[in-house]
């Protein structure tokens, strides 16, 4: 899957779909599609392999309500659409890969209703190493991966291959989809360029010896 990252930013203009829970760099997102405004747009992307913006809501609705203007958090991640299925002429099941991390600038009104944001792509994780210190939170994921591979159940574990266990930004985002923690808290671990620093916030949050 190609990945773009700039060395100075870049504007540019994405159709966002707005959520109540976001999506993490190469994070699993499955999602049913009935509103009209986004029957077209996910069609379009499928066909144009080009991905959206999940965007996470600060106040407002999934569902489009007339007159109402969604408030947005300013960090984002791009969606991949990885598998498309049509149940029904107007229902859509997807199933999307997380990409690039974005900032969003601004937001307005786009064809069929869908909002356009502006942004500038963030860079990927560099790689970092997971320190031994916290090598047992690898470990445990690990057991975790192995054990749904021989049940023969890895299509219920919603997690991508490579699992790349031994990178602090993968095994942060993985943790960090999981645990119980707070929109504003999954959006601070989101906004950090850190790999290392999500990590050890992730394991604070995580409450673990």
């Amino acid at each position: 899957m190609t990945q773009m990252s700039y060395a100075t930013p870049v504007h540019h203009t994405i159709p966002l779909f707005p959520l109540s829970q976001g999506l993490f760099p190469d994070g699993m997102l499955t999602l049913q599609i009935f509103e009209v405004r986004y029957l077209d747009l996910i069609k379009r992307c499928h066909q144009q392999q080009q991905p959206f913006g999940v965007a996470w809501i600060k106040q407002g609705s999934e569902i489009q309500v007339p007159g109402e203007v969604p408030s947005l958090h300013a960090v984002g991640c791009m969606a991949n659409i990885r598998e498309f299925e049509q149940l029904q002429p107007t229902l859509f099941r997807i199933l999307c890969q997380g990409g690039l991390r974005f900032q969003l600038h601004e937001v307005q009104p786009g064809p069929y209703g869908v909002w356009q944001g502006r942004v500038t792509y963030l860079a990927q994780d560099p790689e970092v190493e997971v320190p031994p210190a916290m090598q047992a939170h690898a470990d445990r994921l690990g057991k975790v991966i192995a054990s749904a591979q021989q049940q023969g159940v890895m299509h219920k574990l919603p997690i991508f291959a490579p699992y790349h266990l031994d990178q602090c930004g993968w095994l942060a985002n993985r943790y960090a989809e999981a645990i119980p923690a707070s929109a504003e808290q999954k959006l601070q671990l989101l906004s950090e360029s850190d790999p290392l620093k999500r990590l050890e916030s992730v394991i604070r949050l995580m409450q673990l010896p």
